[in-house]
């Protein structure tokens, strides 16, 4: 059964391959190789010195991009809902894609002889502009399609975004390959953080042309902007609250997110720091990642249409958990490899899954930003405490495996929960009471 609406479908998937190649390119592969690599080169070791606190290089990364998602989980409520009350989500997403865009470009500038306090804020807006803007364009996919077609229709995106960020990967890698020009190393990856912006703000036009504009959930406006906002936030946190499903998915999706993006942010510098991978390696060994996470993607789609979402995800995590099992252990390269290719499977199907999970959950309502803000926000704050956590336990500790057994525990917990959430729905659909229509679908 083919997808209604293909082009406008398609519009909305177009923002995944615009926006990837920041997730892949600047958070995943050639940023934090060329970060490790400039702030070395610097202060002449791992130790560097940022606002005059002495700091391990990779503990700073970690500090830098939990306060960008602390910085978007308590600003997103409020500019969701405001984005609802006036229907004005289009405008936002596009105002976090600049945001985030430039501060890709920027980081054009970012070498060792200059200061490393703008680099690092570069680091950050650009996180701002990824992370702010998917709740605006999450937030769409309840309004382009109805709940059957959105598990495909998620996977589409996702897969968009994973093919769009190796064709960006790929270019950068050939860049500092074969020096075109005689551009130095240095040169060609610097390059390809400008493309990156170039990239992002360009393709993003076809989203922003295709995409529908939303309509206000409030027809008549009497206070300010931020009053609406905070009187929508209110009205659909009360809703939420007598939705146990969601509630209990929510829970679920915080810890085992905590494990899942942590683990994506950091897994280049693990295999630099504890396994000296050499940065070429690890370039093509993220590229195979992302080629595999397209099968994930897809794959955990067919199968929640057969078996349900929630049994998928609970299978998904397990694996989860595996993967961060056999890192702790690991000490060879192609240890690594074969790790690496499982992180890809379920790498995209987690994300892709939670995603339409959560639409197919949520009532039929005007207020998708709002509602889709709990899920981001709660995804964003997942992130700044795994990525904390993870940097603060190497720091105390300094050994970047044993941050490795925190994962394990986020995982578990949201395991847990995932558990809990199906029992609750089978509850729910056997009458004890009933449940409403919406929670019957994942």
């Amino acid at each position: 059964m083919s997808i209604p609406n293909k082009k406008v479908v398609n519009g909305w998937a177009m923002y995944d391959w615009a926006n990837s190649v920041y997730n892949l390119v600047i958070t995943t592969t050639f940023f934090p190789i060329y970060y490790l690599g400039v702030t070395r080169s610097k202060f002449g070791g791992d130790d560097v010195v940022f606002f005059g606190k002495t700091l391990k290089n990779s503990v700073l990364y970690d500090y830098v991009l939990s306060a960008a998602y602390l910085i978007i989980a308590i600003s997103l409520p409020i500019l969701s809902s405001i984005a609802d009350t006036r229907g004005n989500k289009k405008n936002f997403l596009r105002f976090f894609c600049y945001i985030g865009s430039f501060a890709c470009a920027s980081l054009f500038f970012f070498t060792d002889n200059r200061p490393l306090e703008p680099g690092m804020l570069s680091v950050m807006l650009a996180a701002i502009g990824f992370w702010g803007g998917l709740v605006f364009y999450n937030s769409y996919l309840p309004e382009i399609v109805v709940p059957e077609y959105q598990d495909r229709v998620s996977a589409r995106g996702f897969s968009f975004g994973y093919m769009g960020s190796v064709l960006m990967q790929l270019i950068g890698f050939a860049l500092v390959s074969l020096h075109p020009f005689g551009i130095t190393d240095g040169e060609a990856v610097r390059i390809t953080f400008l493309l990156v912006g170039i990239w992002w703000f360009g393709f993003a036009q076809i989203t922003f042309k295709r995409l529908p504009a939303s309509k206000p959930a409030i027809s008549e406006h009497t206070g300010s902007v931020f009053k609406d906002g905070f009187i929508e936030l209110k009205k659909v946190y009360a809703q939420v609250r007598v939705m146990p499903v969601l509630k209990r998915f929510l829970r679920a999706f915080f810890f085992y997110s905590m494990g899942v993006q942590t683990v994506m942010m950091v897994a280049v510098i693990f295999a630099s720091v504890e396994l000296k991978m050499e940065s070429t390696k690890l370039i093509i060994c993220v590229v195979l990642i992302q080629l595999v996470a397209i099968l994930g993607a897809w794959g955990m789609a067919r199968l929640s249409g057969r078996f349900g979402n929630f049994k998928v995800l609970i299978a998904t995590v397990l694996l989860w958990i595996g993967v961060c099992i056999n890192a702790y252990f690991i000490t060879t390269e192609t240890q690594f490899y074969i790790l690496a290719m499982a992180v890809g499977l379920v790498m995209g199907g987690i994300q892709s899954l939670s995603r339409s999970t959560y639409a197919k959950l949520i009532p039929e309502t005007r207020d998708t930003a709002s509602f889709f803000s709990y899920y981001d926000v709660t995804e964003k704050m997942a992130i700044a405490i795994g990525v904390f956590s993870f940097g603060y336990i190497e720091h105390m500790t300094n050994n970047m495996r044993t941050s490795v057994l925190v994962l394990i525990g986020f995982f578990t917990i949201g395991l847990i929960w995932l558990f809990s959430a199906l029992q609750k729905q089978r509850r729910l659909a056997n009458g004890k009471p009933q449940a409403p229509a919406f929670e019957n679908r994942a």
